[in-house]
């Protein structure tokens, strides 16, 4: 009964790996600056739905968002998710929860993860990725008793959908006006809380390249990849190069077009660039999460004070998510201060990771006071808190 009803909670500092959080905490920075283009407004729209920029810093700043940045985090921290889902699960089950209370548990988190999602979307942000995050979560429950041979055939004829639906998002040519997420330029609030719900039925489309990273998250779960990185070191070097070489190769058309500097006309070379972009996201994902485990192998004990608050801001991650699209409506949106009509992409990006970094000091500042991030500590409540009492009686 102690040991299951231990597990019946977070787990503890202690325990937890350094390069995962690691890995989130840094990441948060792409997710501050993937999100926060999407409140430009008040100009005319070109590839990407991005805003027309003439401004040379701007449109350098574009380039270099598109090809780092859009369609890589959001598959890292797929990845991740579904790694830690895996992980929770194999301690539910060695603490002595069997299968089914495992699995009931994790589904609770995966129900209230949905519900936060969907109150994140009414009130601020309608490419919130937590709601979809919900859901992949009860789809890689399911993926738990598949091969690795499936896992990673699954993975890769996913990305066949990837491309086609990815591509074909991106045929009609840009006509300057907005084609989606029309609540970040509406004045009236009531208004724009009214919009987003349909509009967030667009985002897992955006995202769809999520489903390959976590059926990858799962295979590399299953192989402690980023709990043990030293012992893996050859397969992260090698995801590392192979997939930030193919992630830039493979957004850097596509960035030109956005940034201005080159104008894609023909349907098929839309549909080819935007694909590839997407495809390669993946790659780009998967090489982040390498490329961050290596340092933390290399690291190893050696902690010092920007690891440590890296590694803080990973721990407090859905915190610190919620943190930035409270920063972002205060600051950009028409019906606040309305920053998003005049600034550009590289104003933005400067605001974007400063937001970044303050969420980060701010997380540092909860767990030196021994406190939780309020959504870890109200997700934690809410989804342990009936199994803690059943397990105690």
């Amino acid at each position: 009964m102690t040991q299951t009803t231990a597990a019946a909670g977070p787990i503890p500092v202690g325990e937890r790996a350094l390069a995962p959080d690691l890995a989130r905490g840094a990441m948060l920075a792409l997710i501050a600056l993937a999100n926060s283009v999407v409140y430009l407004y008040d100009r005319p729209y070109g590839v990407r739905q991005h805003i027309v920029e003439h401004g040379l810093l701007d449109r350098v700043a574009a380039v270099l968002n598109v090809t780092f940045v859009g369609g890589r985090a959001y598959p890292m921290f797929a990845a991740l998710f579904a790694y830690g889902v895996v992980l929770s699960y194999r301690r539910h089950r060695t603490a002595g929860a069997d299968d089914r209370e495992a699995k009931r548990l994790l589904r609770r988190r995966n129900r209230w993860l949905i519900a936060f999602g969907a109150a994140h979307v009414v009130l601020l942000f309608p490419g919130d990725i937590l709601l979809s995050y919900g859901i992949l979560g009860f789809l890689v429950l399911r993926w738990l008793g598949a091969s690795d041979r499936k896992l990673l055939v699954a993975a890769g004829l996913w990305l066949v959908v990837v491309a086609v639906v990815q591509g074909a998002s991106s045929l009609t040519p840009p006509d300057g006006t907005r084609h989606v997420f029309f609540s970040f330029e509406t004045a009236d609030f009531g208004a724009a809380m009214a919009l987003r719900p349909a509009e967030w039925l667009l985002t897992p489309f955006g995202m769809i390249g999520v489903g390959s990273a976590a059926l990858i998250g799962t295979w590399a779960a299953r192989r402690g990849v980023l709990t043990d990185p030293a012992a893996h070191r050859p397969l992260l070097v090698r995801t590392s190069v192979l997939g930030l070489t193919a992630a830039v190769a493979g957004g850097v058309p596509i960035a030109l077009a956005t940034g201005g500097f080159w104008q894609p006309t023909a349907p098929l070379t839309l549909w080819s660039v935007a694909a590839l972009h997407a495809v390669t996201g993946v790659a780009g994902g998967l090489g982040y999460a390498a490329l961050i485990a290596l340092a933390a192998a290399r690291l190893g004990a050696r902690r010092g004070p920007v690891v440590r608050l890296l590694e803080t801001g990973g721990r407090y991650s859905l915190s610190c998510y919620l943190f930035q699209s409270v920063v972002f409506v205060a600051l950009l949106m028409p019906y606040t201060l309305g920053l998003g009509a005049t600034l550009g992409t590289a104003g933005l990006s400067v605001i974007a990771l400063g937001t970044w970094l303050v969420s980060l000091l701010l997380a540092a500042l909860l767990g030196r006071a021994g406190r939780r991030g309020p959504a870890e500590a109200l997700l934690g409540r809410l989804t342990y808190r009936r199994a803690a009492a059943k397990m105690a009686g």
